[in-house]
């Protein structure tokens, strides 16, 4: 099969002569008529330190794409911060964005006839969103991640100062250290440096067999990743000659594989709602159910934050997460025959791969942070469809308590920060779901507040929205039906028992039926959705967070 499937109708023959002029006039030569044409998208942007060096990197993979005899074709797509907008109504726009950035690519690749693609990803919805484009063109491509940030000189975080302000809040520090470690805890380029969504991400994408090897928990700044975008540049040749398509790398069998490595890792719940998106555009049908299967069957072997002591930096340092996967694969928990971009399988991949020099970071299979997964999909009264919850067990498996309800993030922040929240609450914040939101922002700042003001593992928290990989404690999100569509957490009131129940999998309310059914009569849905622009467009498309939050 020819590697210039798309652009030769584009470009062959007289009648194009007028498209390639068009492409003369960007620099092509007569020559790069005849080449395959790969387009590189890059999220680069200085709105956030996540994509601030992207552009470079994909200027480094169109260098590459032309020396193995191929065009590369540089262009943009969007990004946004959830960091920078945390906690605000701009916090709305970031799943959103996990849609226009697939949109955007799909549109891209799709209009100008490229037959190989890799996108260049930073900050938490630009991988997704890459690989949900990526699975809808399904031509050859490759996922490339910008790279972690490194911890500051002060060993903290992003996540650090965010848990600050609760301290601030009790009166532990004053508005000076404060400020200190807002100063010094993010320290030029790269995602955040713990197992937050962009790592965890990262680290499903390679499991998955969409980037090559050793490249997710590379440092931003580094040769090492300058390495993996030259590497990346000659390996989309490699797949464009043999036509090997992501549909033939994206099987069921490899979002297994990174269902599990996800799971070892202790990573972020973003990652089930960005999985069941992924598979749903590639055609695979993933379930909430796959990750409760293969949760029983693996345990949490990674000592990283949030909830541990490390960072990726320092996962990365001692050898990244190929000889975790070697492991697992050597326990029989992955799938090795599973192809990937390499163009070899995954057991070929880790064939040579030494274990790691000590276990500080990645525990052993006999003493493992958790035995079973931290990622555990809750059902009950409660979460008729489904919830997810993150549950170390350093906090316990179970909690009950009486509900404090919020319709907004930011009445719950209020009254958080107002120190109206006790020991045995169980805060309800809804009306956050992808629909009442609309766009589901995540709820690291009510979260880390709580971590702040030291009611961790002392308080529950629920709601329709999600959270951010930085976030640790009894959380419970995702749960669907959501509150705007009448699901029956718009029905709880102030002072309801709540039962969050990790053992047996279970989110109760503890309301009888009749009581309920009575609330639902009564029930009128307070939210009023936009009647314009992006956030009216996925309110009326976007589908239950039980689903991925699909828009198709």
């Amino acid at each position: 099969m020819s590697s210039r499937k798309y652009s030769k109708e584009l470009v062959d023959g007289p009648n194009q002569a007028a498209s390639r002029s068009m492409l003369r006039g960007v620099g092509f030569t007569t020559e790069d008529f005849s080449k395959p044409f790969v387009g590189i998208a890059s999220t680069g942007a200085k709105v956030t330190p996540c994509n601030m060096h992207l552009n470079q990197l994909s200027e480094i993979v169109e260098e590459s794409v032309n020396n193995s005899g191929g065009k590369g074709v540089l262009f943009n797509t969007i990004t946004v911060s959830d960091g920078i907008s945390m906690g605000t109504q701009g916090m709305k726009y970031s799943l959103v964005s996990r849609e226009v950035i697939a949109d955007s690519i799909e549109t891209v690749v799709g209009c100008l006839g490229y037959d190989g693609l890799i996108t260049v990803g930073g900050c938490d919805k630009n991988m997704p969103g890459c690989l949900i484009g990526i699975a809808r063109l399904n031509r050859p491509a490759i996922f490339i991640y910008g790279g972690s940030i490194k911890p500051s000189s002060e060993n903290t975080d992003y996540v650090t100062v965010s848990e600050k302000v609760g301290e601030f809040s009790k009166g532990k520090i004053d508005e000076d250290e404060l400020i200190h470690y807002e100063k010094i805890s993010v320290e030029g380029p790269g995602s955040c440096g713990g197992m937050y969504t962009a790592n965890t991400m990262a680290s499903a994408i390679e499991a998955l067999g969409m980037s090559l090897p050793g490249s997710s928990s590379q440092d931003a700044v580094s040769d090492a990743k300058k390495g993996d975008c030259i590497s990346s540049g000659e390996a989309i040749m490699s797949l464009l000659e043999k036509d090997i398509k992501p549909s033939d790398i994206m099987t069921r069998q490899a979002f297994e594989n990174a269902i599990t490595v996800v799971i070892a890792l202790g990573g972020s719940t973003n990652a089930v709602l960005h999985l069941l998106a992924i598979a749903h555009s590639i055609g695979v049908n993933l379930e909430l159910d796959d990750f409760t299967r293969i949760g029983k069957m693996t345990p949490v072997l990674a000592d990283l934050k949030p909830f541990g002591k490390h960072y990726t930096s320092e996962l990365n340092a001692n050898g990244g997460i190929q000889p975790l996967m070697k492991a697992l694969l050597d326990k029989g928990m992955l799938h090795g025959d599973c192809l990937t971009v390499t163009g070899k399988t995954m057991t070929e991949n880790l064939k040579n791969v030494q274990p790691y020099k000590n276990d500080n970071i990645i525990r052993s299979f006999n003493n493992p942070i958790k035995k079973d997964s931290h990622l555990r999909i809750l059902y009950g009264n409660l979460a008729e469809d489904g919830a997810v919850a993150k549950i170390t067990g350093k906090e316990g498996t179970s909690f009950q308590g009486k509900a404090r309800v919020f319709n907004s993030e930011e009445e719950g922040v209020k009254a958080i920060l107002s120190n109206l929240i006790n020991e045995g609450d169980v805060i309800v914040i809804r009306y956050e779901g992808p629909k009442g939101g609309p766009g589901m922002r995540e709820m690291l700042k009510p979260t880390s507040a709580i971590m702040g003001l030291g009611l961790g593992g002392k308080v529950g928290f629920i709601t329709d929205g999600r959270f951010s990989g930085g976030t640790h404690g009894f959380v419970v999100g995702h749960i669907s039906p959501e509150a705007a569509e009448g699901g029956n957490i718009a029905l709880i009131e102030e002072g309801d028992i709540i039962l969050i129940d990790a053992e047996n999998d279970q989110l109760t309310l503890n309301v009888e039926d009749h009581e309920l059914a009575k609330r639902k009569a009564n029930w009128k849905n307070p939210i009023k959705t936009p009647n314009k622009g992006v956030l009216s467009k996925y309110a009326h498309s976007v589908k239950s967070a039980s689903l991925g939050a699909i828009t198709d």
